[in-house]
């Protein structure tokens, strides 16, 4: 294993990733999908079904889920004047139905081009272009934006995915409650109603928090030291109900254990700004931990899903573990 080392350069962070070993469909049954087990004290690995997670969990745990809803925010329409095909992806809503969005092809949409989409359903028009590249997108249409929304988008799958989703709720966790997400809180996708019930039974306290997860924990890191990487805001909130049961835990020596790299992030947050103390809190939040030692001071457990090389999930993984043992924890799965 070697000794845990703090890196910031871009390179500590990558590994191997052969595209032919990315599952292009979920199994039939959510909680039959292999989990890794890798201890950050000794380094030992083992294989399990995901249902096993089981045996890792204790009564008196708080188990942090996160209830966001990923909406079908993938719009695919023509530009109105030459029928260009472009494509919208719904980032955060403003106001006054503006959202902020990705385009492309972003050459064909400068400020002031409009789009439709199915036929006339929807229109949109970009209104300004922000320094990082994204649009403001005003949308007209008739009746309620998220029924049409339904309707016209798809859901915003990873470009590594190739297959068609046929089934949305596919990518939402079975408890996801409150819609908002351009993408899913994927840790949480391995768990079924039943086994978050026999989670409950074993004396696990599940506390539900809300981040709308969108570009800031996916988009890849493009500077050479991560430090200099700038995040994106995403939406949170976290209820009286959920910060009383992680108080609990924590005031009883419990564990708190997230679910996903967006509940560390969430965790994160609060810590940072109300130390030794979680309280009921809303807002935006822009948070990018690299260097592991406060990540290893304030997991038990941690959680995470699927991460790709090179984004920001990589980066919040690997401080969590220390480098070597993820990048170690990768191979045996190839």
């Amino acid at each position: 294993m070697g000794e845990r080392k703090e890196g910031f350069s871009t390179s500590d962070y990558d590994f191997d990733l052969p595209k032919e070993l990315i599952a292009q469909d979920p199994l039939q049954d959510r909680a039959s999908s292999r989990l890794l087990v890798l201890h950050k004290k000794t380094g030992e690995m083992s294989h399990h079904v995901f249902h096993e997670i089981l045996d890792y969990l204790q009564e008196g745990d708080c188990l942090v889920l996160n209830n966001t809803r990923v909406i079908p925010a993938r719009l695919l329409g023509q530009k109105e004047d030459g029928g260009a095909a472009v494509e919208i992806l719904l980032l955060k809503r403003r106001e006054n139905d503006v959202w902020e969005t990705l385009v492309r092809p972003g050459k064909k949409l400068r400020e002031g081009a409009r789009v439709v989409f199915g036929g006339g359903a929807l229109h949109a028009e970009i209104r300004e272009v922000l320094p990082d590249g994204n649009r403001l997108v005003h949308f007209e249409y008739e009746g309620i934006f998220e029924e049409v929304l339904d309707r016209l988008g798809e859901m915003p799958l990873p470009p590594y995915i190739k297959h068609e989703l046929k089934d949305r709720n596919r990518y939402n966790t079975v408890y996801a409650k409150y819609d908002g997400s351009a993408a899913a809180p994927t840790a949480g996708l391995h768990f079924t109603k039943e086994l978050l019930e026999r989670v409950e039974e074993k004396g696990v306290k599940l506390a539900y928090v809300t981040l709308h997860v969108g570009l800031g924990t996916f988009r890849p890191v493009k500077v050479e030291d991560v430090r200099e990487h700038r995040m994106h805001t995403e939406w949170f909130q976290v209820t009286k109900e959920a910060a009383d049961a992680i108080n609990s835990a924590k005031a009883s020596g419990h564990r708190v254990i997230c679910v996903g790299n967006d509940q560390l992030q969430n965790g994160g947050e609060r810590r940072a700004t109300v130390p030794g103390e979680e309280t009921k809190r809303r807002g935006e939040r822009c948070r990018f931990a690299v260097g592991g030692a406060l990540l290893r001071r304030y997991l038990h457990l941690y959680l995470p899903g699927f991460l790709f090389p090179g984004d920001g999930c990589a980066h919040h993984q690997f401080s969590s573990a220390g480098v070597d043992s993820s990048d170690a924890g990768f191979r045996p799965c190839r």
